[in-house]
Order: C-alpha cells, then sequence, then structure tokens
C-alpha cells in the first residue's frame, strides 16, 4: 500500500513537472506570435502581451519582497526587474514586472495598485514602449485645488467613469497630499469628457478646478505674456551692503507710490545684495525698470527688471541648461579649473594673461552680469599636468586686490 502511494506520488510530480513544461513552451510560442503580428502591424496592444511590464513608481523595495506570498503568491511572475542608476548602482524609484498570463496581470493591476509599500503608494500601470504618447501631454488633465483626504485610490475610482486611465496621481510631501494631482487617460475625448464633467465641481466642499495639463514651458509662457502688460513688482540685485530698505525705497520712490520694499537678507542679517519692490501701479513699476536698469548705484550696476513668477525662473534655468549642453558639445576638449574672488579690473584677457605661464590655454573666460564681473571665471587647459600646476601655484595668489581661490575642474573629454 505505502508502495502505491509512492508510486502515485511520483507520477503525479512528474506530470505537474511536464505540466510547468508545456505551460512555458505554450508561453514563449505565444511571444513569438504576439511579436509577429507587432511587426506586421507596427501598434503595440499592450493587453495583448503574455509577458506584461508594470511602471511601479516610489518602488523601493527588491525583487524578492515583491514576489512574497502574501502579495503575488496568486501570480505566476516571469521576470520582476528594478531599475537602477547605471553608476552608482542605487534603485530609481521604479521597475518592470513581467507575468507569464495576462489574467495574472489584470488581477496584479487590479488588487495592488495604490496599496503602501514602505509608507509610499504603489503605482502600477501598463508598460508603454512607445513613450510618444505619455511625453506629447495628449490625454493628461491637472487637478488643483483637491482636499487632503482624496488619495490616489480615490482619485482613480472617480475619474475612471470618463475613460481608461493609464496613470493617476495625486502630488504629495512629507505632509501628505499638496492639493494638486494629474491624471492621464489614453485618450483625447476621454480627458476632454473629464475636464467637463468635473470641472467647477465641489468634493469634499471645495470646489476643484480641472483642466487640461500643459508643460512648464507653456505655462511660463502665458504667465510672461499676461504679466508684462499688469506687473508691479519689481525684482533688484548686484546693489551693496550699504542699500536697505529705506535707502532702496528712496531711489525707487521717485517713479511713483510703493507699496512695500524689502531687502533680503541672510540669518545673520547681511543684505545679501538683492531685494524687491512693488508699486502701486504698472506704470509705475515699468518706467522704473526701463530708468534704472544697469544704472551704476556705488560703482555696481544695478539689474532691475519684472520679478518673475516660480514658473517662469524654472523654464528660464531649463532652457540656459540646454544652451549650455550645446556649447559645451561644441568646445574643444581640456582641463578646466575654476577661479573665484577674482577682482573686478580682470576682464578675460587679463585673466588669460595670469595664467598663460603655465602651459597652453584653449579658453579664459570671466563670467559678467550687466558689464560687470561677477567675480568668478575658468581656464582650460590643454593637459591635466598644466592645469595641476596652475591650481597649486595661483591658489591663494594675490592678483589685483584679492587672493584667489583656484580649483581643479572635471577633465572633459571626446570618445
Amino acid at each position: 500500500m505505502k508502495n502505491d502511494i509512492a508510486t502515485i506520488k511520483n507520477s503525479m510530480e512528474g506530470f505537474n513537472r511536464r505540466l510547468e513544461e508545456a505551460e512555458d513552451q505554450i508561453s514563449e510560442l505565444e511571444d513569438q506570435l504576439i511579436i509577429k503580428s507587432n511587426r506586421k502591424s507596427k501598434m503595440y496592444k499592450m493587453k495583448q502581451y503574455i509577458n506584461l511590464a508594470y511602471y511601479s513608481k516610489n518602488f523601493f523595495l527588491s525583487p524578492n519582497q515583491f514576489c512574497s506570498v502574501d502579495r503575488a503568491s496568486a501570480c505566476r511572475l516571469k521576470s520582476p526587474r528594478i531599475c537602477r542608476d547605471p553608476e552608482t548602482r542605487s534603485p530609481l524609484g521604479y521597475g518592470y514586472v513581467n507575468f507569464r498570463f495576462p489574467a495574472d496581470a489584470e488581477w496584479a493591476l487590479n488588487t495592488l495598485n495604490f496599496d503602501l509599500i514602505n509608507g509610499k503608494p504603489f503605482r502600477l500601470m501598463w508598460s508603454q514602449p512607445d513613450d510618444r504618447l505619455r511625453k506629447s501631454g495628449v490625454g493628461n488633465i491637472f487637478i488643483k485645488n483637491l482636499d487632503k483626504s482624496i488619495d490616489n485610490r480615490a482619485l482613480f475610482y472617480l475619474f475612471s467613469v470618463f475613460g481608461n486611465i493609464l496613470s493617476c496621481k495625486v502630488v504629495c510631501d512629507d505632509n501628505g497630499s499638496k492639493g494638486y494631482a494629474y491624471v492621464h487617460f489614453d485618450s483625447l475625448a476621454a480627458a476632454n469628457r473629464a475636464i467637463w464633467h468635473m470641472n467647477g465641481v465641489r468634493l469634499n466642499n471645495r470646489q476643484v478646478y480641472v483642466g487640461r495639463f500643459k508643460f512648464p514651458e507653456e505655462r511660463a509662457a502665458e504667465v510672461r505674456t499676461r504679466d508684462r502688460t499688469t506687473f508691479t513688482n519689481v525684482f533688484v540685485k548686484n546693489f551693496g551692503d550699504e542699500i536697505d530698505d529705506e535707502k532702496l525705497k528712496e531711489i525707487f520712490s521717485e517713479y511713483g507710490p510703493t507699496e512695500s520694499v524689502k531687502v533680503i537678507r541672510d540669518a545673520s542679517g547681511k543684505s545679501k545684495g538683492f531685494g524687491f519692490v512693488r508699486y502701486e501701479t504698472h506704470e509705475a513699476a515699468q518706467k522704473a525698470v526701463l530708468d534704472l536698469h544697469g544704472k551704476s548705484i556705488d560703482g555696481k550696476a544695478l539689474y532691475v527688471g519684472r520679478a518673475q513668477k516660480k514658473i517662469e525662473r524654472l523654464a528660464e534655468l531649463r532652457r540656459r541648461f540646454e544652451r549650455l549642453k550645446v556649447k559645451e558639445k561644441s568646445r574643444p576638449p581640456g582641463v578646466p579649473i575654476y577661479i573665484k574672488n577674482l577682482d573686478e579690473t580682470i576682464d578675460n584677457e587679463k585673466l588669460k594673461e595670469e595664467f598663460s605661464s603655465f602651459g597652453s590655454i584653449s579658453r579664459a573666460k570671466v563670467m559678467v552680469e550687466v558689464g560687470q564681473g561677477k567675480g568668478f571665471g575658468i581656464v582650460c587647459f590643454s593637459s591635466f599636468e598644466e592645469a595641476t600646476k596652475a591650481v597649486g601655484e595661483m591658489n591663494g595668489r594675490m592678483v589685483g586686490s584679492k587672493p584667489l581661490h583656484v580649483t581643479l575642474g572635471q577633465a572633459r573629454r571626446r570618445w
């Protein structure tokens, strides 16, 4: 009797192994068929994939943790993967999970989405091999003035009646919801339905705004166009410590009555060299900008301009960064050294002259603003040895009326 039971058990184990092998073969064949059909149609239909992947934002756990019994025991996983930084190998906060069967992927999406893992919501979505839809912004909407009690899951179910949602996120910080969110639909029609029905609706006694998502550059352009003809707040910088609130008000009140004047100071009370002036009328603010920008006060040329919104400043920084990247690619390779605490009398030619004795210089530049040096610059040598020698000899040397602070930069190479 015991031998019969053992024989039956061995037969069942062999049958289970053959069944698993057959399932693997079927899975591989289906993958091949799907790849062939995708090549023919040149269209990715995610729900036809057998190997389905999830984009898992706020992903700070190992594949073994994701595959734990309490979370994915009902699913047959093929290959979970966490995306990591290629240099530091630290997690980037997202990953992909390939399932053997679409039903398992559907189950995971419906069951695990927005669960809290390590105190953060675990967002899941179908992987999109073609990221053009996401980058285009089509179907993406913006919601603001949300009540703090509305989380990712509540928002998802609230807006899912208007169409298929690709991504849904309530923006949070350490204190919880920041009161705004993004929902990305798979079509423009679904997004328009959501805007039509939900804009102005009261949720938890708060009237929400729902509108089309706008990229930062687009929003900055709108703010810039609107404020150009209405601004009353003026930004002033590049003045000395002797300028306080009263002195600044005295200079700017000539152009009209002011509502507030403020010199920004650090924790010790020392002036940071910039401040703000708010006028009662746009005409007074505009006249002050036109007359005072570039004017020399106590030997320094003032910068006076319209005070920008945060979105404008960020957009301007992005544009500058892109321009710098283009310039960096066009510049000749070399080893840079950075010089701080430059005297106001030092220009590009004088800087090159001071460092030319240490080797061949491909570039020497003093950073300027409103025609005046900002007190720092850069010199590029042709070799690491020349740059090292210059740092050793010039660091701390008096040039003009100030001791230089010279440090070695990172060598630029072209591969």
